[in-house]
C-alpha cells in the first residue's frame, strides 16, 4: 500500500523542469562519447594497421605475417577504457542531480531520459541502418556503382552510420536503464532526506 507521504508530488515544485532538461541533455552527452570512443579505437586500429604495412606486409616481405592478436588487443583495451566516462555519465547524474536538487528533479530527469533517449535509440538505429543500405545499393550498381562520387559520399555516410546503429543506438538503452535502476537504488536516500 503506498501512503501519501511517498508519492511525490511535481505538480507544485519548480525542480521538474530542469531536471527535464538535465535528463533530455543526458543521452547527447552519452552517445557524444560513445561516438567518439568509436573514433579514438578505430583510429588506433588504422595506426597499427599502417604500422604492419609498413614492415612489408602488402608487398610479401618474407617472415612479415598479419599481427590480428594486436588489433583485436588494440580495440579490446580501448572498448574498455572508452566506455568509463558514458558509464560515469549514467551513474553520476541521478546521484548528483537527486541528492543535490531532490526526488522532484530526479523524476524530471528520468522522464525527460526517457523520452529523449527513447526517441534517439530509434533515430540512430534507423538513420545508421539507412547509411549502410545506402552505400550497398550504390555498391549494387545504382548512381555510378563502386567508385563513383556517390559511392565516396555513401562511404563518408556509412562512416557515421556505422557507430550509430551498432554502438550509440544500442547503448542508449542501457542509460536509460542504468539511469532508472540507479534511481530505484537511491530511492530510500532520497526519502530519508526530501520526505522525512
Amino acid at each position: 500500500v503506498i501512503e501519501e507521504a511517498d508519492i511525490v508530488d511535481t505538480s507544485s515544485t519548480n525542480m521538474v523542469m530542469p531536471g527535464l532538461l538535465i535528463g533530455a541533455l543526458a543521452p547527447y552527452v552519452f552517445s557524444g562519447f560513445t561516438m567518439l570512443a568509436v573514433g579514438k579505437s578505430a583510429g588506433s586500429v588504422i595506426e597499427e594497421v599502417r604500422r604492419q604495412f609498413r614492415l612489408g606486409l602488402i608487398e610479401g616481405t618474407d617472415g612479415i605475417k598479419p599481427d590480428y592478436r594486436a588489433c583485436v588487443d588494440i580495440v579490446t583495451k580501448a572498448s574498455l577504457k572508452e566506455m568509463i566516462a558514458p558509464g560515469v555519465i549514467s551513474i553520476s547524474i541521478p546521484v548528483v542531480f537527486g541528492l543535490l536538487l531532490g526526488p522532484q528533479c530526479l523524476v524530471g530527469i528520468l522522464t525527460g531520459g526517457i523520452i529523449s533517449g527513447a526517441l534517439m535509440a530509434i533515430m540512430m538505429s534507423n538513420a545508421g541502418g539507412a547509411w549502410d543500405n545506402c552505400k550497398k545499393f550504390i555498391e549494387g550498381g545504382a548512381y555510378g556503382g563502386k567508385n563513383s562520387e556517390c559511392h565516396k559520399a555513401a562511404v563518408v555516410g556509412d562512416t557515421v552510420g556505422d557507430p550509430f546503429k551498432d554502438t550509440s543506438g544500442p547503448a542508449l538503452n542501457i542509460l536509460i536503464k542504468l539511469m532508472s535502476i540507479v534511481s530505484l537504488v537511491m530511492a530510500p536516500v532520497l526519502k530519508d532526506m526530501y520526505m522525512s
